[in-house]
């Protein structure tokens, strides 16, 4: 299954928040994402069926291998950019909204290129 843009964000999401919460709910990514509960609800389902998530009998979200994998490099793709940007002299808040959109584009080309350009300055990817 090809995965948009958005399933890309939902599953960073999940990721960002069990990290943080240590549990996901649907209610917590439509919060953290300012999304309707329809809406989560919606793209949960395809989540699941696509084999990226799975849902316990309690509500409670978890990443399969597939879903991790996709999330860990979209997350580090974002985290990098935005470090790079800032490090550029653009503003926090800039920085995270133009690696948002540039994170779902780049080539793992040259993504590898810049992560490695980026590491002979200090800058790092995934941190909690």
């Amino acid at each position: 299954m090809h995965l948009a843009e958005s399933g890309e964000m939902y599953l960073e999401t999940i990721y960002i928040l069990s990290h943080q919460k240590g549990y996901v709910r649907s209610l917590d990514v439509a919060e953290y994402m300012g999304f309707s509960k329809p809406s989560v609800s919606r793209a949960v389902g395809l989540l699941k069926n696509g084999m990226y998530i799975t849902v316990d009998k309690d509500g409670y979200l978890s990443l399969t291998d597939a879903g991790l994998e996709v999330a860990e490099k979209i997350y580090e793709r974002h985290t990098v950019l935005t470090k790079i940007l800032v490090r550029l002299g653009v503003d926090e808040e800039t920085a995270q909204n133009d690696a948002c959109k540039m994170e779902h584009d780049i080539s793992d080309t040259s993504f590898a290129a810049i992560k490695e350009f980026a590491a002979g300055y200090g800058i790092t990817g995934i941190e909690w």
